[in-house]
């Protein structure tokens, strides 16, 4: 685990974040590194994760999905948490669940030095506030504190989220081409993006 401590024991945990980087903004982010994983925030993150895919997020599914279908691969996340394997970073506005994504260890010895961040995403009530960005910095400053040299993410060809990716420093080291079928006849490339860290 690398000597995280669970629930915020960073010093800067639940420090508040400009989510326009040295602009002005309204509201701040809270972020907070594996918050206690409460049957309360559970449930916040399975609404939010139903919310953003069905406004048309690539969260791991393609169409409408209601939060009893969100719970499998929630419950698989939220358990790579419990057991100490993955991460889970948080972003409040106020006091509602803005924003999340995991940082996710491959459980392969030769794989320890890197992380795979999934499941980025932002209520879409709430975007174009610079939220993800704001997530996507302190992921990677959370990777540098627990001396990760790497960190790798894919995204669903035609989302257009390459650009973004790139705009933090990530670079495309690959596609699959054809992996995800979000639809009969509709076979997207998942493309491979790496962040090197040192």
């Amino acid at each position: 685990m690398s000597g995280v401590r669970r629930g915020g024991a960073w010093p800067d945990e639940g420090r508040r974040l400009g989510a326009r980087g040295g602009r002005r903004w309204d509201t701040v982010l809270e972020v907070r590194l594996d918050p206690p994983l409460t049957e309360r925030l559970r449930e916040e993150i399975v609404t939010l994760w139903a919310d953003v895919s069905n406004a048309g997020g690539a969260v791991g599914f393609a169409g409408p999905v209601c939060p009893d279908e969100v719970w499998p691969l929630a419950g698989r996340a939220f358990a790579g948490v419990d057991e100490g394997h993955d991460h889970l970073l948080v972003g409040y506005a106020g006091d509602r669940l803005a924003g999340l994504l995991f940082l996710v260890s491959q459980r392969f010895a030769l794989a320890e030095h890197w992380r795979t961040v999934k499941r980025l995403m932002v209520h879409p009530s709430l975007q174009s506030k610079g939220y993800g960005a704001a997530l996507v910095r302190e992921a990677e400053a959370v990777a540098r504190r627990l001396g990760w040299e790497a960190l790798h993410l894919t995204v669903r060809d035609g989302t257009g989220l390459e650009r973004f990716y790139a705009a933090h420093g990530y670079r495309i080291v690959g596609r699959l081409p054809g992996a995800l079928r979000v639809a009969p006849g509709d076979d997207r490339d998942e493309t491979h993006l790496w962040l090197a860290l040192s």
